[in-house]
């Protein structure tokens, strides 16, 4: 029997691959509906689907599901990001984005970012344009300059704005890869 892991991977592989999903487990059971692809749990209902005709790519994960945390960091194995806000549904949107050669992509509530920001810090303060930490924002990747905590809302300063976040809300950023890390324990999945 698959782990919920292997399953929910093997999920993301066929959809990007525009193959029929038909899996299933304790937990998840994931098949073809028409032209989508959905993973139901089985406590749930649909916590992920795909439509396999829709360019670009596009997942939606049920925002308020158990299994979330799961499902955002398999479709981040796989360069998927999350791309824009929660729809009527309560499902928020992944697209495809590979991140520039030497980061690690994450998409976490602020609160992780703020926790990275701090073993970072020390580069924002020696250098011009920090380039450890990167935010998306307006489709594109900026160097983070400052993060500061005020009022339980957190402001990252980039190159040329502002942007304003409570601790929950979800973020999209990269790390700059540790290269010595990276040849003691490679994590690349291929896709």
């Amino acid at each position: 029997m698959l782990s919920d892991i292997d399953l929910v991977r093997n999920f993301v592989k066929n959809s990007i691959q525009k193959k029929e999903a038909l899996l299933s487990n304790s937990i998840f059971i994931a098949e073809k509906v028409y032209n989508n692809n959905q993973l139901r749990a089985k406590k749930e209902g649909i916590i992920l689907n795909i439509k396999l005709n829709q360019i670009p790519t596009q997942f939606l994960i049920k925002s308020d599901s158990e299994h979330w945390d799961l499902m955002n960091n398999v479709l981040g194995e796989y360069n998927f990001i999350l791309t824009g806000e929660i729809d009527s549904f309560g499902f928020y949107p992944y697209q495809h984005c590979q991140p520039p050669e030497g980061y690690q992509m994450n998409c976490t509530k602020s609160v992780v970012l703020w926790r990275a920001w701090w073993k970072y810090k020390k580069y924002a303060i020696r250098r011009t344009i920090p380039l450890e930490l990167l935010i998306r924002t307006r489709n594109s990747w900026y160097p983070i300059r400052d993060l500061i905590l005020s009022n339980g809302f957190m402001y990252i300063k980039t190159l040329g704005s502002e942007i304003t976040l409570s601790e929950n809300d979800l973020v999209t950023w990269l790390n700059k890869i540790d290269v010595n890390q990276t040849k003691q324990n490679p994590l690349k999945i291929k896709n």
